[in-house]
């Protein structure tokens, strides 16, 4: 869910424009998966950028205060959100921490970088969201830890129907500053794509999995 268009179509545009995201439908890269994908995003670009990442980091902020009111501590997913959670952290003036996908294995062995108290009310921060499944990890450790995950918010989200399904079992509420519809409508408004790669790109996002197979 995005809360405010402008922002998302803004969010969208500076992507784009600064190449986190990347689009190309005639020649897709290749996932870690298996998965072939026409667009390819990496947000940790955006730190950067001073002046992007201090919109990102705003806008971020603003939106949590709208939604949850002020946090009692903020944690970024590793790796691509523990840049932008640690300024979302400075920028509210709250205790931030960052959670792994798994326990180091060596030292304390820690899943959870930081002190998070038991009881505090935490919202996690991610740069982008796909099927939701590392995301959703992120959560149950800091549940694990007797914390509250109040919610999430991320830069930007693919908008898969699985990811949407995922938060919904896993009863977690996700706000993304933009969306691969706010995308693809800023791209082809731009000129950065035409129709045809357009609903090339559309045609991905229905079913991922199978696209350009």
């Amino acid at each position: 869910m995005i809360l405010n268009k402008e922002t998302a179509q803004k969010t969208a545009a500076l992507l784009l424009q600064i190449n986190a995201i990347k689009l190309q439908p005639q020649n897709p890269f290749t996932w870690a998966s298996g998965w072939k994908s026409p667009i390819y995003c990496d947000n940790r670009v955006t730190l950067s950028y001073p002046t992007i990442r201090n919109y990102i980091r705003e806008n971020l902020s603003k939106q949590i205060e709208e939604i949850y009111g002020k946090p009692e501590m903020i944690a970024g997913v590793a790796t691509g959100a523990i840049g932008i959670g640690a300024l979302v952290a400075d920028y509210l003036n709250v205790p931030f921490c960052y959670v792994r996908p798994e326990a180091k294995g060596h030292g304390r062995q820690n899943k959870i970088e930081g002190h998070l108290e038991k009881n505090t009310n935490v919202i996690v921060v991610e740069d982008l969201i796909s099927t939701g499944k590392s995301s959703l990890m992120a959560v149950e450790s800091i549940k694990e830890a007797n914390a509250n995950v109040k919610g999430m918010v991320a830069i930007f989200s693919y908008g898969f129907n699985t990811a949407e399904e995922n938060f919904k079992n896993a009863n977690v509420t996700l706000n993304t500053l933009s969306n691969y519809e706010m995308l693809l409508e800023e791209a082809e408004k731009s000129k950065y794509i035409n129709a045809e790669e357009a609903t090339l790109l559309s045609e991905w996002q229905e079913n991922p999995a199978i696209w350009g197979q």
